[in-house]
């Protein structure tokens, strides 16, 4: 990242109104090890939700953050690298944990990942375990060929699939290193919602509190509002950019299709509710022409699709400072503020369920959480928040005040 950021167009979509001031709340993280350049300050917290302002050599920026992902210099204004992400021409490549460091200190990104062995969350055997206890061994490798540690920060990356002990055995591993910031991996590869989430909450509670944390491969909307009430800072994923190419956009409604035909004479925004160029200046009829035969639609719905994901951030990031994250996760679900179950679950069936595979646990929770609340709606942003929190990190459910 080569410009600082703008500052007179940060006021959050969310509200209008003040958010509070920026030394309100405001915990120093402590340095990291090796004088690693990256400083940060956590402005506010909601139960584990948390709002930071991170400063790097060539950027601040502010979380829960969605990070976009391009491969092959798609996007070059990538904070992160990845060397698994250097192109290749098809042969076979031995790549090291010394010659992933070595990459990385030569692109110079704030941010560097170590090198970690990955496998699908649907494996089962010892194959796990295996690629657990390798990253760890990975890890020291990592450090000891860091040329750069003044200038970047060494993320390393918890394994350990879908097994809580392997997990906990990883976390506390790699914390012994006291490196700069701690990444979640391995997930999103399959397995269910319930237990994505469950790994998460399970590796936020063990990570340190002054380090950032940052869910690898994570990019639908849901997936990171859910993380973020579990403590988690950072994400990335092709997701946005991907659905873009299918000729797709993100909305509040959920997934755009502008290929279907009913787009042809819908002269419309793509979102009336976005400030992007895109959903200024086109409609979703010209933007049906393009998708179907020019490559230029897909570019326009990319933008527009990073564009959403980063107001999402920075509305969770608002939310949070401002002391509204309950609210702001009932607006993100769209869910009625009527004390009405069958309301609620006309919502999931025909905005979430089919489309983000929400697990039978996450609706029966919503639904049973309904009959517990006032006519008026008034408890709901607390209970909801206890109610997620319960679900996906096995909390015992809170007394009512």
């Amino acid at each position: 990242i080569t410009r600082k950021p703008e500052t007179s167009n940060c006021a959050p979509a969310l509200s209008q109104r003040e958010f509070l001031p920026a030394y309100l709340h405001c915990i120093p993280l402590s340095p990291p090890s090796a004088s690693a350049s990256a400083s940060a300050f956590v402005l506010a917290r909601f139960n584990r939700a948390r709002a930071a302002r991170m400063t790097l050599p060539h950027f601040v920026c502010e979380t829960p953050l969605f990070m976009p992902v391009g491969t092959q210099g798609v996007l070059k204004r990538l904070d992160v690298t990845s060397s698994k992400h250097s192109p290749v021409d098809g042969s076979p490549m031995l790549l090291t944990p010394e010659e992933s460091i070595q990459i990385q200190n030569k692109i110079g990104a704030d941010i560097i990942m170590a090198l970690d062995d990955v496998v699908k969350t649907t494996t089962t055997g010892p194959r796990i375990g295996e690629a657990m206890y390798r990253t760890i061994r990975w890890i020291d490798r990592c450090i000891a060929a860091h040329q750069r540690p003044d200038e970047q920060n060494l993320f390393a990356i918890v394994q350990g699939g879908l097994d809580p002990v392997l997990r906990d055995i990883c976390v506390k591993a790699l914390t012994k290193r006291n490196l700069p910031g701690y990444a979640i991996g391995g997930l999103a590869g399959g397995e269910d919602k319930d237990s994505f989430w469950r790994v998460v909450a399970q590796c936020t509670a063990a990570l340190p509190e002054d380090k950032p944390r940052y869910v690898m491969g994570v990019g639908y909307p849901l997936d990171i509002v859910v993380c973020s009430a579990l403590g988690a800072d950072m994400y990335d994923c092709v997701y946005p950019t991907r659905t873009a190419r299918f000729g797709s956009a993100l909305t509040p409604e959920g997934v755009l299709k502008l290929r279907h035909k009913a787009m042809a004479e819908d002269t419309r925004p793509v979102d009336p509710t976005c400030a992007c160029m895109v959903c200024r200046t086109y409609s979703r009829a010209y933007i049906h022409s393009l998708v179907t035969k020019d490559a230029m639609g897909s570019q326009l719905l990319s933008y527009h699709n990073l564009y959403y994901m980063l107001q999402l951030s920075r509305d969770l990031h608002y939310s949070i400072i401002q002391g509204r994250f309950p609210e702001y996760v009932l607006v993100c679900l769209r869910l009625p503020e009527e004390n009405d179950e069958e309301a609620v679950e006309d919502v999931f069936a025909a905005r979430f369920s089919h489309r983000l595979h929400i697990t039978e646990p996450l609706f029966v929770c919503f639904c049973s959480f309904l009959t517990v609340t006032s006519p008026s709606g008034s408890a709901m942003p607390w209970r909801l928040q206890k109610l997620i929190l319960e679900l996906v990190s096995h909390h015992p459910r809170p007394k009512q005040r």
